[in-house]
């Protein structure tokens, strides 16, 4: 069974807001990043897709396989997020 390898070329340290979406590393389109959380809580999202989730109980040192395009900060307990492209 073939899997797909994931890695990241650049990595940023999310400030989670209500308003603003993650900034794109190339400066031009946001096409969303993964995650990675860093301190264990509630990480909630903006998707590519549009769709506003909590999600609960992630844990410290978990990837976070969602292309996501902002982290909210009313909603969001984890911390140390960083964002991975």
């Amino acid at each position: 069974m073939a899997y797909q390898k994931l890695q990241a070329g650049r990595a940023a340290l999310v400030v989670p807001s209500d308003t603003d979406q993650i900034p794109s590393v190339t400066g031009g389109t946001n096409n969303g990043c993964a995650l990675y959380i860093g301190l264990p809580g509630n990480v909630r999202v903006k998707t590519v897709g549009g769709d506003d989730v909590i999600f609960v109980g992630c844990y410290a040192g978990q990837f976070f396989p969602v292309n996501v395009l902002q982290v909210f900060d009313t909603g969001t307990t984890a911390g140390e997020i960083v964002a991975l492209w």
